[in-house]
């Protein structure tokens, strides 16, 4: 994939925002303005101007409006294409200065700042009433003394590794930039985030031994890699230490968590969960990587009146179950709005009547997706739902690693509507080995997006499936290379998507 792309479909010409006068607001995942959501998909692998694992994007407008594919090989995108830069390694959407058009942020973590090599760094690529990168010029977040992120780079930061945004509760817009291999001080890869707050984009940078707004949850260790990954809603917000060592137990990991409330522009810790705690189920083991994958939406109790508490999903992709090495589990709390929280469920593939078993190297839990589909109504199973990646699942010898997806309620008991998908069973194309199936899932307010990015070629695709989808059911959407003006060819199409 080289270039710019603009493709408008069969006898469709024109542009992408000819519907547009000005940005709507309130419209999520929409960069042209034209009241119609549109989808990012991203190709972190793909060789652009021949070079290997440049990375590429591409942004499907809605409605039928063409294509538009994003590389460092644009002029107005910063950057070259360089070797392994893996750009859209992660996405995230919101509308960072609240014109009502949707802006795209683009983690590349294995940028090289200058002569540090995979420093990292992230751009925010604003949308407009002409389209995405039509507008304002992107803004590039990276360290240097003079730069948004301050400090000074450092080889393997990671600065991008996971991105997520959103508008708080106040209606102010937030980006959390992830960067796990952040050293503090001699500590190497303890990791930190960067909270970026507001249209003025205020940036502070937290780690496990920041206290400007209270203490955050677990001390700075070296492979820490705090900031691994990230989920938030407008109240909330938490970040996974996968590495976090328990005592003598390494590798069990945690997860802090904050509110977005802001004490000169550092967000308030509000505690931390670990499975050394007597009230979190399981026993800290090592490898067991609590933490290592997140998701989080908006949740209203029975009673309520307003939303102002969240549910939090964490990934435990290497929990032992008895004998069952690496079989995986996750675990869901309950966030209040004063900060308290209780374990509201545990989910793994011995749990009652959740499909299909538990076998040792499923890691299930190792990507999560969550949506709450009512998020100004009492939360239910049916509008609270979370599907959960099984990259490892084996379904014979022949096709090991062909994973699979499971979509269970968040409220009430997991077993009682789950589902179940994975390669020829509703996700379309031949079962094969290491396809890995639910290696890249994203959310959306109407479709759980279920990524393929390995295996055969020809099975590479972005399917969108509905939430209440049945097991074994069809997706109802789908976007591959070389259909509806997407670019023909990928390396891995689908690693990401929003």
């Amino acid at each position: 994939m080289t270039g710019v792309l603009l493709s408008w479909g069969v006898g469709n010409g024109g542009s992408p925002a000819a519907a547009a006068v000005a940005c709507p607001s309130g419209v999520d995942s929409d960069f042209n303005g034209d009241g119609a959501r549109d989808t990012v998909i991203a190709d972190p692998e793909a060789t652009v101007d021949g070079v290997a694992r440049a990375g590429a994007i591409n942004v499907v407008y809605g409605g039928g409006k063409g294509t538009v594919t994003l590389t460092q090989a644009l002029d107005a995108i910063p950057g070259v294409p360089e070797t392994g830069d893996r750009y859209g390694f992660s996405l995230a959407v919101y509308d960072a200065d609240l014109d009502g058009c949707s802006d795209l942020a683009v983690g590349e973590p294995y940028e090289d700042i200058g002569t540090n090599v995979d420093s990292g760094a992230v751009h925010l690529i604003y949308g407009s009433p002409s389209g995405i990168n039509a507008g304002k010029p992107v803004k590039e977040f990276y360290q240097g003394t003079d730069k948004p992120l301050g400090g000074g780079p450092e080889a393997d930061d990671w600065v991008g590794y996971a991105v997520a945004a959103g508008k708080t509760a106040a209606g102010q817009p937030y980006l959390l930039i992830g960067s796990p291999g952040e050293s503090l001080g001699t500590i190497e890869d303890a990791g930190a985030f960067y909270y970026v707050s507001g249209t003025a984009q205020t940036v502070t940078m937290t780690g496990q031994d920041t206290e400007v707004a209270g203490a955050v949850a677990g001390a700075a260790e070296p492979d820490d890699r705090f900031g691994s990954a990230i989920a938030a809603t407008p109240t909330h917000f938490a970040v996974g230490t996968p590495g976090e060592a328990l005592g003598t137990t390494t590798f069990a990991g945690g997860v802090a968590l904050f509110t977005h409330a802001l004490t000169n522009g550092y967000p308030k810790p509000i505690g931390g969960l670990g499975q050394d705690q007597d009230t979190i189920g399981g026993s800290e083991e090592v490898g067991d990587q609590f933490g290592d994958a997140l998701a989080m939406v908006p949740y209203r109790p029975s009673g309520a009146t307003s939303t102002s508490e969240s549910l939090l999903a964490v990934g435990v992709p290497g929990e032992d179950l008895s004998t069952t090495v690496d079989a995986g589990a996750v675990q869901v709390f309950r966030i209040t709005a004063s900060g308290s929280w209780s374990e509201v469920a545990w989910i793994d593939q011995n749990s009652a009547d959740v499909d299909g078993d538990a076998e040792a190297g499923d890691f299930f839990g190792k990507r999560l997706a969550a949506v709450n589909t009512s998020p100004n109504a009492t939360s239910t199973a049916t509008t609270t739902r979370l599907a959960i990646g099984v990259p490892g699942e084996e379904s014979s010898e022949e096709h090991a690693d062909k994973g699979g997806v499971l979509v269970v309620p968040m409220v009430g008991a997991p077993g009682g509507s789950d589902q179940w998908i994975d390669p020829g069973y509703g996700i379309p194309g031949t079962p094969a080995p290491r396809q890995l199936a639910g290696l890249s899932l994203a959310a959306t307010p109407s479709l759980l997006y279920v990524g393929m990015p390995y295996g055969p070629a020809e099975g590479h695709a972005v399917y969108g499936f509905p939430w209440n989808v049945a097991s074994g059911g069809a997706p109802t959407v789908t976007y591959q290379p070389g259909t509806g003006g997407i670019p023909a060819g990928d390396v891995a199409f689908g690693a990401a998507a929003r």
